[in-house]
């Protein structure tokens, strides 16, 4: 310490230089071969999220193991505010576990399809969601009725929770959706045909004894963005982002109890599961909210010079916008650590945003399937065009598209390594449609490959485009019960390769 000062004052440094200087230092690692030796989760056989991590700060916070903010900070452009520990979150979330399980019936495995905003309730059905083993649809509020048909029907949801803002567009569709049995609004008032979360709440007990889910559980389902087809569902179980999304608190966005994280993204994609739940909760950091109905520069740039924000992480579009403002009359005084994913960011921009506030932005990559794949970590050196280094959760390596790893240099395909052991924190499936089909006699001599196509094209006209079977396979008989219906859970099971 005396030698850093020393140097400050031979050199002269301005205080964005100084900044710059102590946020560059990690918390949580001393380099990037620390974290590649240090991060060795153990998977244990049962795991919770809810009851393992979120109950555990909340004991701390009991007997004063834990700095002294919220575990959630929610904010509005109105001047509203909550702030709630982590007590305080399990207490509403075991109410809310208790109208899930209780009044909507739902069991283990459920699905249950969640469109809002950033507002605390999101937070809240998260948590709860997990307190009774059911899977969580997250969906952005940016869906059309189409969307929410094909999403509901593909999940077979038996619940969906939501605002009046999409509430008539799943109107629109219910009927369509036998499996649907409960919907409930988010709202200060009350709407037909839907059940109120805050009456439903206000009738059930705080008390609440998690399930017991093991590790390899699903736990959520999100669906793709669709960019190469129809969105798919990406099944993640609770080891995956409970326990892998360590690798992303504790070292992409180096967070400790201490620290306050604001992470901006739609409460849809994963990336809102990854920086605003399970990353930052991980390290006991706070979660911090601010529920702009629209990005707003000015707000964002107020927002982090009012609020004591230790880490920011949004897309690199975000920042492109933000230092189009006059960036240098805000006085960000808690601010220590940039982050962005989502896209490449421009190197122009970092470097404007480095001279306006002396703090870098690390980049990071990863995808809905996966946690975080690669990215620069504190201590490494910034270089325009990288996003860094691979994250120690996969073997990463460039290979070409046979699969084989190409020379350094050489540009290729960024693979992982699967095989001989899959990665516990990679995704467990895609959830998607297969046919078994018995062929009658007259049809067995018949191409494969082309009654394959055929019977797609059949499935397309014949009912919704998206229905189609992704894959067929052709079997001498389907298992049945004495009463001649088929086992369908016989056919799952065989095709997920459990018996």
């Amino acid at each position: 310490v005396r030698v850093f000062y020393r140097t400050l004052t031979r050199s002269r440094l301005t205080a964005s230089q100084i900044q710059r200087h102590k946020a560059s230092l990690p918390k949580n690692f001393s380099d990037y071969e620390s974290i590649k030796h240090d991060f060795n989760p153990q998977i244990p056989e049962y795991f919770n999220f809810a009851r393992d991590v979120m109950d555990k700060w909340a004991e701390k916070e009991k007997v004063g193991q834990r700095a002294a903010t919220p575990a959630l900070w929610w904010v509005n452009d109105r001047k509203q505010e909550i702030q709630w520990s982590f007590e305080e979150l399990g207490f509403h979330s075991r109410k809310l576990a208790n109208v899930l399980s209780g009044l909507c019936q739902l069991n283990m495995r459920d699905r249950l399809f969640l469109i809002l905003p950033r507002i605390p309730e999101w937070w809240l059905v998260n948590i709860a969601c997990l307190r009774t083993g059911t899977v969580l649809l997250p969906g952005t509020s940016q869906l059309t009725a189409r969307d929410i048909l094909h999403r509901l029907q593909t999940s077979g949801a038996k619940c969906i929770i939501t605002d009046e803002s999409i509430a008539p567009l799943v109107e629109d569709v219910a009927s369509q959706c036998p499996s649907l049995q409960s919907k409930i609004l988010v709202s200060n008032r009350n709407r037909d045909g839907w059940r109120n979360l805050g009456d439903l709440m206000n009738n059930v007990a705080s008390d609440h004894e998690c399930v017991e889910t093991r590790s390899d559980d699903p736990m959520t389902i999100f669906f793709t963005s669709g960019t190469t087809g129809l969105p798919k569902m990406t099944q993640h179980s609770h080891c995956s982002y409970g326990i892998g999304l360590t690798v992303n608190g504790r070292y992409w966005l180096d967070l400790t109890d201490q620290d306050v994280l604001w992470n901006t993204s739609d409460t849809g994609w994963a990336k809102s599961a990854w920086s605003s739940v399970y990353a930052p909760w991980i390290q006991g950091a706070c979660v911090f909210i601010h529920h702009m109905p629209r990005f707003d520069s000015s707000t964002v740039l107020t927002t982090l010079s009012s609020y004591p924000i230790s880490t920011f992480c949004t897309a690199p579009t975000a920042y492109r916008m933000l230092v189009q403002e006059d960036v240098a009359k805000y006085k960000f005084k808690s601010l220590q650590h940039c982050l962005c994913a989502g896209e490449p960011i421009n190197p122009e921009v970092m470097k404007k945003w480095r001279e306006a506030t002396g703090l870098d932005i690390y980049e990071g990559y990863g995808q809905t399937e996966t946690v975080l794949v690669a990215a620069t970590f504190k201590g490494m050196k910034i270089k325009p065009g990288s996003f860094g280094k691979a994250s120690p959760a996969y073997d990463v390596q460039v290979v070409d598209d046979d699969g084989a790893v190409l020379p350094r240099g050489e540009e290729g395909n960024l693979a992982i390594r699967v095989k001989p052991l899959k990665p516990f924190s990679l995704f467990t499936e895609y959830t998607v449609v297969k046919a078994f089909v018995v062929l009658t006699p007259e049809y067995r001599s018949h191409d494969k490959e082309q009654l394959v196509k055929d019977l797609k094209t059949h499935v397309k006209k014949m009912t919704s485009p998206y229905k189609y079977p992704r894959k067929v396979e052709f079997v001498e008989q389907l298992p049945k019960t004495i009463s001649g219906k088929i086992r369908r859970v016989e056919l799952r099971k065989r095709e997920w390769g459990q018996i």
